[in-house]
């Protein structure tokens, strides 16, 4: 493990630099369109038609009346729609006034990653969707950065400087934290046989767990952890070690090994690990999950990285990892350095009996937690993104119909579903929903099952659904879509104090929200996909990596929800997806 950990360390350390200098200038920010504020009609009429698929006539007739009036000219609607215009002239990027935690930096970086003084190059990485090249300010963000509990709200801190940032990372072994300075006194990375050398002499300090997880704490509600944060600051030592955490350009959890049940459940019981640690009495101490990155490496050769999602979202981290591996497959031929380095700095922690309370009851909350969240992943072979493309269906689109029939079919009816759409066309952009259900899915899936249905007539309405979900997809990314324009609405109100206009107070507006199917393709060049939580008690979550001829999935949903299930879903998806490729298939074939 620490030999493979040392490699991949060396690879990040000293190989990254180059390996972005060689994929040509990235594209300026200043070159890359701020977002537009969608019209207002437009917006209104589109949330209207998202609602006709989930809502009976007499409430749909109830809202519209509701949505008309807000957005009649000279009405209220027209007047936050006006001030979101003049935020728009004055700024570059609209919504992440709004939706982003205020962000620290120490100053402004023009660079990829502030991994020393001596990266002046300012290459970066070169991104597109559909041939668009995407704003790259994202990249300096996920390194020497963390997020803060606040006493009203959170906000992302950002150590890196142009000429003298942070030169260490954290890693963290049997609930211990330490320093580990990555560079060499003259600027130059360490080399693989000294990185492993120093990870020797961080286990020899670290091979037992009889020290408090300070680390769960990071997993409490924020307020909670916001006032345990504050009292655990009030002594020096703790708020030095503190600092080193939040400050360093990542951290590296060194786990005990994943249980091994059976090789079918092996992938979801590491997802899990990977993502809560497995708990108090596993490797939950061994992170600190307000930090934007942790890298994760188990005993048994598991690896993976867990992400602070609100600095960055996943296409950007696919982006690092795979070049990352790209890397790691390059030998290292550098020699170390003769000059001894110093000892890892151990990291202490004064524990008072407030700060021990605070740590016992997030164990036993995270306990609950991870007790309570199902993950089920699996590897669907019969086909990846290459079939869809055959019949001339959007893979995207295809898969996500598809989620649509199996939801229909587990639960007899569709639901607010979202899928995440990137906006990193335009500068500083982040996200939009693009919303699944739509009267040509509901069309489909209700007609899908019905024998008395022809083949021809399904596959005509599978088509139907396919291109509207593209349609959709294609209004997102230019950042077209309904859902963040709403929300800047109705936060443009609240800004102004005025009262939350009715639409937002509707019983449409919250069934809308209420996503019980949440969704996101992270594509990636690597066997690997995504995992995440749903955003409500009795959702799901369903993230996907579509490969040329198959698909990885993972799902997952809360047990103590009766209705919810991470496993039956999972089974439905790939009996759809199989019935799916039944029916495009030619008689006989």
């Amino acid at each position: 493990c620490l030999l493979r950990t040392s490699d991949f360390l060396t690879m990040i350390t000293r190989k990254l630099r180059p390996s972005f200098a060689v994929l040509g200038p990235a594209r300026p920010h200043s070159s890359a369109p701020p977002q537009p504020v969608p019209p207002l009609t437009q917006t209104l009429g589109r949330y209207l038609r998202a609602l006709e698929p989930l809502l009976p006539q007499d409430e749909l007739d109830h809202t519209r009346k509701m949505v008309q009036k807000f957005g009649q000219g000279g009405g209220l609607g027209e007047k936050l729609q006006q001030e979101l215009e003049k935020r728009a002239r004055h700024s570059h990027n609209w919504v992440r006034n709004f939706t982003w935690p205020p962000t620290t930096f120490s100053c402004r970086i023009n660079i990829l990653f502030s991994l020393n003084s001596g990266i002046t190059s300012g290459r970066l990485p070169v991104e597109n969707i559909r041939g668009q090249l995407l704003c790259a300010e994202l990249f300096p963000r996920l390194f020497s950065s963390c997020r803060i509990p606040g006493p009203k709200h959170d906000y992302v801190a950002h150590y890196g400087r142009s000429r003298r940032g942070p030169t260490h990372i954290t890693v963290v072994r049997n609930y211990q934290f330490f320093q580990l300075d990555v560079y060499n006194s003259d600027g130059t990375p360490l080399t693989e046989s000294q990185i492993h050398g120093q990870l020797l002499r961080i286990r020899s300090q670290s091979w037992k767990t009889d020290k408090e997880p300070m680390g769960i704490l990071t997993s409490e509600h924020r307020h909670t952890w916001g006032q345990a944060y504050n009292r655990l600051l009030r002594d020096k030592i703790n708020k030095e070690s503190v600092r080193l955490i939040e400050k360093g350009l990542f951290t590296l959890c060194l786990d005990s090994p994943v249980m091994r049940i059976s090789d079918d459940k092996y992938s979801s019981r590491m997802a899990a690990q990977i993502l809560h640690g497995g708990g108090t009495y596993s490797n939950s101490g061994n992170r600190w999950f307000d930090k934007t990155l942790q890298f994760v490496v188990g005993e048994d050769g598991s690896w993976g990285l867990l992400y602070e999602q609100a600095t960055a979202e996943g296409p950007p981290i696919a982006t690092l990892l795979h070049h990352l591996l790209e890397f790691c497959k390059k030998p290292d031929r550098v020699r170390a350095p003769l000059v001894p380095l110093p000892m890892p700095k151990k990291l202490y922690f004064y524990i008072d009996p407030e700060i021990k309370w605070d740590i016992e009851m997030a164990k036993q909350n995270l306990d609950i937690l991870i007790n309570d969240l199902d993950i089920n992943c699996f590897n669907f072979q019969r086909f990846g993104k290459e079939f869809p493309k055959q019949h001339n269906f959007s893979p995207n689109s295809f898969i996500q119909v598809a989620l649509q029939l199996a939801y229909y079919r587990v639960h007899g009816e569709l639901c607010a579903s979202c899928e995440t759409a990137s906006l990193r066309m335009f500068r500083g952009g982040r996200t939009d929903y693009i919303r699944s259900p739509t009267n040509q899915s509901l069309k489909f899936v209700l007609a899908f099952d019905n024998p008395a249905v022809s083949k021809e007539a399904k596959v005509e309405l599978l088509r139907e659904a396919v291109e509207v979900h593209s349609e959709l997809t294609e209004q997102a990314l230019q950042g077209q879509g309904i859902d963040r324009h709403l929300l800047g609405l109705k936060l443009q109100a609240i800004e102004e104090g005025l009262s939350v206009p009715r639409i937002f107070m509707d019983t449409a507006y919250g069934l809308a929200t209420h996503w019980k199917l949440r969704t996101g393709q992270v594509p990636s060049n690597t066997d690997s996909v995504m995992c995440f939580g749903p955003l409500v008690p009795d959702g799901y979550a369903v993230c996907y990596n579509p490969q040329p001829d198959h698909v990885h999935f993972s799902v997952t949903a809360f047990n103590c929800c009766e209705e919810t299930n991470a496993e039956k879903l999972a089974l439905t998806l790939e009996t759809s997806l199989c019935h799916l490729q039944t029916l495009l298939q030619p008689p006989g074939a």
